[in-house]
């Protein structure tokens, strides 16, 4: 894979350019008491669009953020003047914790073009560069979706995999793994997957950046991975399973898809095997 990752000093000398796009993916923990859409009015980069990861979402299910159809994402991300033929540069306000399911969102939605900005908010603010305040000016633009299903899973197609021995690489943290610590949503029982692999998703980050493609195959080397077969990632939400993704395909994976429904749905379901350490 490509290393889709661009610089600050790239990203500055590309504000002016009409043909790329700054994508704010910002999203935060439900404990962490933080909210993003308040915080993009307060200052962002300029000409930032804010792509909300949980209203840009399929409510029709009872589950965070769930990946929207074709057409519905289409209207969505084209309202906020995300077009045809643009370069999209993904940033969050957490340096790299978000940007990865906007990336892989669109990525599904078959975007030939998205960058992940290195550093994402913390390093723009840190080297005093400019920022804009309020809601954005962007004008609405044509999205055309070309939904690529390989790269999404459901829970009947995780459950296949599992019997399979198909792969499965979790990325929460190794208590909520292990069934030790309590799951961040009230009435989920923490635990994992028969089978799954743990590669907690903030270990494979530093600095806002991933770590060099040498250190993320000894670790996952180290979780029983081979990135030569297929993998699906999955988390607490969806959301950090896509920063497993992106490091997976740094990594020299190939076949890696994310479970959308994630432990969320996985968890909360009587037909759901749960094991603990």
């Amino acid at each position: 894979m490509e290393n889709p990752f661009v610089t600050t000093d790239w990203l500055a000398d590309h504000l002016d350019d009409p043909n790329v796009i700054v994508v704010d993916g910002s999203w935060f923990l439900p404990t962490a008491n933080r909210r993003p859409s308040e915080e993009f009015l307060a200052g962002h980069i300029p000409g930032a669009a804010f792509f909300d990861i949980d209203g840009i979402a399929d409510t029709s299910q009872n589950l965070p953020h769930m990946l929207l159809r074709p057409e519905a994402f289409a209207a969505a991300v084209g309202a906020l003047g995300i077009g045809d033929g643009m370069t999209l540069v993904i940033y969050d306000e957490a340096g790299l914790f978000s940007a990865p399911r906007v990336w892989w969102e669109f990525s599904v939605m078959g975007t030939p073009d998205i960058r992940i900005l290195e550093g994402g908010g913390p390093k723009w603010r840190a080297e005093a560069r400019p920022l804009e305040t309020g809601p954005s000016k962007r004008q609405p633009a044509t999205f055309t979706p070309n939904f690529n299903p390989r790269l999404v899973r459901d829970f009947q197609q995780v459950k296949a995999a599992l019997a399979a021995h198909t792969t499965v690489a979790d990325a929460r943290p190794a208590g909520r793994f292990a069934g030790r610590d309590p799951e961040p949503r009230p009435g989920l029982p923490s635990g994992h997957m028969p089978g799954a692999a743990n590669v907690p998703a903030l270990g494979l980050v530093a600095d806002g950046k991933l770590k060099p493609v040498a250190e993320l195959k000894t670790m996952f080397e180290a979780a029983g991975i081979d990135v030569k077969k297929p993998v699906i990632t999955t988390c607490g939400s969806g959301v950090t399973a896509s920063t497993l993704m992106l490091a997976l395909k740094l990594a020299g994976a190939e076949d890696v898809s994310v479970y959308d429904g994630a432990w969320a749905e996985y968890g909360a379901r009587d037909d759901a095997v749960v094991v603990t350490d």
